[in-house]
């Protein structure tokens, strides 16, 4: 068996994640559900980044320590990446011991390599962002990244020689096309390359919320160095005493990733590596912005809306959707309650959930819920199990270019080819006439067959939809195609979604 390990980046313990930055976690973990589902040994990790100045000042501001201010925050980015059903195999923390170790021993190798040095920091630095900038990088004279103000600072620190490796990192990103995804990032992240790589702050000592430098506690391990490297130390690497773990899954084969930190991941990380002499990651992928309303979220704004929320109002596999369907491949996408709203009525509920109950229905009120093959085939059959059959290798091919939504999509064909071959085979006229019994019971069976396999390939995009309707049709099969020789005794029809008078529900949301 292959393996596959993913990773999503570790979330910032600033603030409980809003719903773009849930849309993360839900985007890995469809993809890892999708590549069990192909048959790979998937270790799936994810985590939550909790060093900094950001951090510090927080704590200070709730009157609690830094650890205790983060320990909080972890347990809530966990519950709400467990609420939506996320199948991580590992939650990591950057102030696990071993963690924190491991971090000392790649910054002491790197400085007795002579890959960092000691010097000063002038510049310009963004408080939210937790990073250095030079005038030319600023946009109007603020963060490049956020936007905000940045304010002039003057310390002593260490450095990372990131442009010893430039030209190595330039010939691995043009012999590697698809190292970087999608296409706009690569292009974006070779221009930042080709204009000079600057060395790289990677210690402070004007706040003490880090792992020290063991050998000179003055300074902490400076974000970036401590945050990256979790993609390693938690899979066991520590030079001479890496595990086999390590040595098993490394390297990576996705880094799941917001593209506003694209940065980090495709020129730092590839250069501590090099300086590590590891092999790089297979694939970065810099996933578009959830926005709301068309506008990127910030509590400054007033827009952010919480994945519990949503999923208290709609539920966790309507979100589930609405996210992995409506956020394209490579552009931003927008979330609002009349969108969600109009994506449960017009797919989950018309759509799937229709097909499921009217086929059941029907099992159960012609055939008393018995449903076999009774190979009384016609040519409007042979058209609707080719489209059964193709949606493998459809889906397949979408996955594996992480073409989630397009994804979804191959899967809603064939459930709305299968509303269409009810109304060409009309069942209910069947079921007048004697003599098309066994007619109307292939008719059935072809529906129960097309519902099995869309609900096998739905599972990784919504599970706990998938379960129902297992559960509905009373079956175990996950054969991704058409099987000849199934017998269904089918359980009883239950909606899947109730539609959603949407006047009214934003009537009760203004109120």
């Amino acid at each position: 068996m292959e393996k596959y390990y993913l990773s999503t980046a570790i979330a910032y313990t600033s603030a409980k994640p809003h719903i773009g930055n849930t849309y993360e976690i839900v985007l890995a973990d469809v993809i890892a559900r999708f590549k069990r589902l192909q048959g790979y040994d998937v270790y799936f990790q994810t985590g939550t980044d909790e060093h900094g100045e950001k951090i510090e000042l927080k704590a200070k501001e709730a009157n609690v320590t830094p650890k205790e201010y983060v320990d909080e925050v972890a347990s809530i980015v966990k519950n709400i990446w467990d609420l939506m059903d996320t199948s991580y195999d590992r939650f990591v923390r950057t102030t696990d011991e071993q963690h924190e170790k491991v971090v000392q021993h790649i910054f002491k190798y790197m400085y007795d390599k002579g890959d960092i040095y000691k010097g000063v920091y002038k510049g310009l630095y963004c408080n939210p962002c937790e990073s250095f900038w030079t005038e030319s990088q600023l946009v109007d004279g603020k963060c490049p990244d956020c936007g905000r103000e940045v304010q002039p600072k003057e310390e002593e620190a260490y450095f990372f020689k990131l442009s010893k490796y430039q030209k190595q990192l330039e010939d691995y990103i043009e012999a590697h096309p698809d190292f970087i995804q999608p296409v706009a990032r690569r292009n974006e992240m070779i221009n930042f390359i080709k204009s000079g790589l600057q060395d790289l702050c990677v210690s402070r000592t004007s706040f003490t919320w880090g792992i020290p430098v063991d050998f000179d506690d003055k300074h902490v391990i400076y974000v970036w160095l401590d945050a990256l490297t979790n993609y390693i130390t938690n899979i066991g690497f520590d030079f001479d005493n890496s595990t086999e773990e390590f040595k098993y899954k490394w390297p990576c084969d996705l880094h799941l990733i917001g593209k506003d930190i694209i940065r980090f991941h495709t020129i730092y990380w590839p250069c501590f590596l090099m300086s590590l002499e590891l092999p790089l990651p297979k694939q970065i992928f810099g996933h578009p912005w959830v926005l709301m309303n068309s506008d990127k979220m910030s509590k400054s704004k007033g827009n952010i809306i919480y994945a519990d929320e949503l999923v208290e109002k709609f539920g966790v596999d309507a979100v589930r959707f609405y996210l992995l369907k409506e956020i394209p491949f490579a552009s931003d996408g927008n979330i609002s309650y009349e969108l969600i709203i109009e994506k449960i009525n017009g797919e989950l509920a018309n759509i799937l959930g229709n097909l499921v109950q009217r086929t059941i229905s029907m099992g159960h009120k012609y055939f008393e819920g018995k449903v076999t093959n009774t190979k009384a085939s016609e040519e409007v059959d042979r058209e609707f199990i080719k489209n059964i059959n193709e949606l493998r290798e459809a889906t397949f091919e979408k996955m594996d270019n992480l073409q989630v939504s397009d994804a979804i999509g191959e899967i809603f064909n064939v459930l709305r080819a299968s509303n269409k071959y009810i109304d060409e085979t009309t069942p209910w006229v069947l079921a007048k006439e004697e003599d098309k019994k066994d007619r109307l019971e292939m008719v059935l069976y072809n529906l129960l067959e097309a519902i099995r396999v869309c609900a096998v390939f739905l599972e990784p995009f919504m599970p706990g939809t998938s379960a129902k309707i297992f559960k509905q049709i009373n079956c175990e099969k996950k054969e991704l195609s058409y099987v000849e020789d199934n017998s269904y005794e089918l359980g009883q029809a239950e909606i899947l979604f109730q539609r959603i008078d949407k006047d009214k529900f934003l009537e009760q949301m203004e109120k």
